[in-house]
């Protein structure tokens, strides 16, 4: 019987590419594979769920009996090599992790200081947050744009996780794109307020974004992303200092209708300056 190993959010992702190039290269089920390869019958689905560190040879193996050559495998190798680190670096335009994360976590806790979170975001705000980073080439931002509305449906499902959304105010203030842009992100907002806890503009508190997800059989995983990298974190000091974070912002931030009521104050007094065009994120 294969022995498992913590799994981490990057080993579940890469475990979820080797499950969909088994099912899209073969016709073999799990179980058959096993067979195939003469491992135990659990090594396979062990590997597939990123809760077995495989070998070299496990992976060479593994991929043969899909079709895959020495090139493919050396890509892979590269990036397995660190799935099962603490602190896992990917750049910022990577998004498989990110969206696995969300749809297996049981709780989402976000917090925002300089944007609104990517799961509220309008497709219209989205594209101008894109265009104001500059990090990203112009044909890649309907692409990108598109992958961060379609993981919007995790908030739609029946068994969606548990979310809320800590937002500083200084996020709602930030003009992106024209009035109407934002007026329309201020209505999305409000029709998801249950979710969201605004941390009012004069309370000083920490600077960087973070999300923390908590999953059913794995460990947290703290997350923050910039325009550079996304960095995924389960070390459990780092994971400690994040809930202490997310007990300060709920001494702080409004209530559920105080922060009702500051949406609705954004949604009915739009401000003139969200229409000058020039104006950029801080």
């Amino acid at each position: 019987m294969a022995t498992t190993t913590p799994s981490t959010a990057y080993s579940r992702d890469l475990g979820d590419e080797l499950r969909r190039l088994r099912e899209t290269s073969t016709n073999l089920s799990g179980a058959a594979l096993a067979v195939r390869l003469g491992w135990d019958p659990s090594k396979v689905s062990t590997i597939e769920h990123g809760k077995y560190r495989a070998s070299e040879i496990d992976l060479v193996q593994y991929l043969s009996m899909c079709g895959k050559d020495i090139g493919y495998f050396d890509e892979f190798k590269r990036r397995y090599r660190n799935a099962f680190d603490e602190y896992i670096v990917q750049v910022s335009d990577n998004m498989r992790t990110l969206a696995l994360a969300e749809t297996t976590a049981l709780s989402i806790m976000s917090y925002d200081m300089r944007a609104v979170p990517g799961l509220l975001q309008t497709p219209e705000y989205a594209e101008g947050i894109y265009r104001l980073t500059g990090f990203v080439p112009e044909e890649r931002i309907p692409t990108l744009v598109q992958f961060r509305i379609d993981r919007q449906a995790v908030l739609r499902r029946h068994d969606r996780p548990t979310c809320l959304f800590y937002i500083h105010e200084r996020a709602l203030q930030e003009p992106v794109g024209d009035c109407r842009v934002m007026e329309e992100q201020y209505l999305q907002l409000l029709f998801a307020a249950r979710m969201i806890r605004i941390v009012p503009a004069g309370v000083p508190i920490a600077w960087s974004d973070c999300v923390l997800w908590e999953f059913d059989k794995a460990m947290p995983v703290a997350f923050s992303d910039t325009d550079l990298a996304k960095v995924f974190v389960q070390d459990p000091a780092v994971i400690a200092r994040t809930r202490l974070l997310f007990d300060r912002l709920a001494e702080v931030a409004l209530d559920e209708e105080q922060s009702r009521s500051m949406l609705a104050e954004y949604v009915g007094s739009p401000r003139e300056d969200l229409d000058d065009p020039g104006t950029d994120l801080a």
